[in-house]
């Protein structure tokens, strides 16, 4: 195998030529290494208590899920308005949603119950906020169970952006295929399958004990890791189900559908959100 040689230089500065290969990909005509907002926004107020402003990317999916998880509990203090952060058009670097997330990351939400209104963005923030808030889909007393839910959440958090920005960025997205970075983050993303697939075959939620059942074990911590390992066990994302040989996680594949399977769920992933304007 021929091996490219690359020195990198003393100080490195940003190829502002999108179109040249060293800088291609998807997302080359919106990434830069600065941060805040690129121009005025206002973004639309709904009059729900909580306004989502998201894409219905895994990221944004994982809101979603509780929010209608909630719904479909009756919780109405939970009712939300939802609108569309169009990554690719730059919505995500207007001043009022930079205002909300310095990050400029969707999936961020406002809640309006409370005044003033509190501003949340990262999707493990979010749901944790919603799930303490209505004392649902999370063990609120301190103990085991709650240690194991937050932990699994904090899991998924730290592993998934080697699945997204890694993994999918690489196979799915770069401006040509690079065998080391492929081979690298497909290592890691089937050792993630992986510990996931032995989890699952004690638990029937990520968080039920072990060789136990009931409906009282689903939490976030299903919803946060379903959008992302469930959807991609399910085929549902980068076109790479074969590639990485998903059918055999049978476990992840079991707990994927049933998942899959919940109205709530259903709903969350075609959710439809409104254009903002300005």
């Amino acid at each position: 195998m021929d091996k490219q040689t690359y020195t990198p230089p003393k100080v490195w500065q940003m190829n502002t030529d999108a179109t040249d290969e060293k800088n291609g990909g998807k997302f080359a005509g919106t990434n830069r290494p600065t941060a805040g907002a690129r121009h005025e926004q206002t973004l639309p107020v709904g009059d729900k208590p909580l306004q989502l402003y998201s894409l219905n990317t895994p990221n944004g999916i994982k809101v979603n899920i509780l929010l209608e998880e909630l719904a479909e509990c009756g919780v109405q203090e939970a009712e939300y308005d939802a609108y569309k952060i169009d990554i690719m058009a730059g919505d995500q670097f207007g001043s009022d949603f930079v205002d909300i997330n310095p990050n400029s990351k969707i999936p961020a939400l406002v809640d309006y119950s409370v005044n003033p209104p509190v501003t949340l963005f990262e999707s493990g923030a979010i749901l944790l906020y919603l799930a303490e808030k209505f004392a649902k889909f999370v063990p609120m007393d301190q103990g085991q169970a709650r240690a194991t839910c937050l932990s699994w959440v904090m899991w998924q958090m730290g592993s998934a952006p080697y699945v997204g920005g890694g993994f999918g960025h690489f196979y799915a997205y770069a401006p040509y295929p690079m065998e080391y970075p492929i081979n690298r983050f497909t290592m890691e993303t089937k050792r993630q399958l992986d510990v996931l697939d032995k989890h699952l075959a004690t638990h029937e939620y990520m968080c039920s004990p072990e060789h136990k059942q009931g409906e009282e074990y689903y939490t976030i911590a299903d919803m946060i890791i379903w959008a992302w390992y469930g959807q991609l066990a399910l085929g549902k994302l980068y076109n790479a189900s074969e590639f990485l040989d998903v059918a055999s996680y049978q476990h992840l594949q079991r707990w994927a559908k049933q998942i899959a399977e919940r109205p709530a769920v259903q709903r969350a992933v075609e959710l439809e959100l409104q254009a903002i304007t300005g």
